[in-house]
Order: structure tokens, then C-alpha cells, then sequence
């Protein structure tokens, strides 16, 4: 695998913060979809989950793209 697919597989703080603000599916974009479905039966932690989110999303999406990059190394480690 090149450097092309491991950035086509990284995901962008900034469409993090996009979708946070907009629609709520920040943890959806970052393939989290349990964490998603209690972000929304808590309706944001009542604002105050959403609010602490504002601050941690460039920190998820980091550890989402390390995860990524790990992963696709070890399968280039594989082959």
C-alpha cells in the first residue's frame, strides 16, 4: 500500500468540526458508531459532552489516523 491510500483513509479535523457542528456525527465520521448512537440518545451529554467535544475532536481524529497508519503497516509488515 502507498502513501495515496493511506490519505485517502485519514480523516480531517475539519470535517470533524463540520460535522460536530452541523449535524452531530462527528463520532459516525470517525467510524464510532456506538459512541454516535449515545452521543444521541444523551442529546450531546446534555450540551455538556458536546462542549468538551469541541476541544478533544483534533485529538480523535489524530488517534483515528495513527490507528489507520498502524494498521496499514502492519499489513504492509504482512506481505
Amino acid at each position: 500500500m502507498n502513501e495515496y491510500y493511506l490519505m485517502s483513509k485519514m480523516k480531517s479535523s475539519g470535517i470533524a468540526y463540520l460535522c460536530w457542528f452541523f449535524l452531530g456525527v462527528h463520532y459516525a465520521y470517525l467510524g464510532k458508531w456506538g459512541w454516535q448512537i449515545l452521543y444521541w440518545l444523551t442529546l450531546g451529554g446534555f450540551g455538556i459532552w458536546a462542549f468538551i467535544d469541541l476541544f478533544l475532536i483534533p485529538s480523535k481524529v489524530n488517534n483515528y489516523n495513527l490507528k489507520i497508519a498502524q494498521q496499514i503497516e502492519a499489513s504492509k509488515n504482512q506481505n
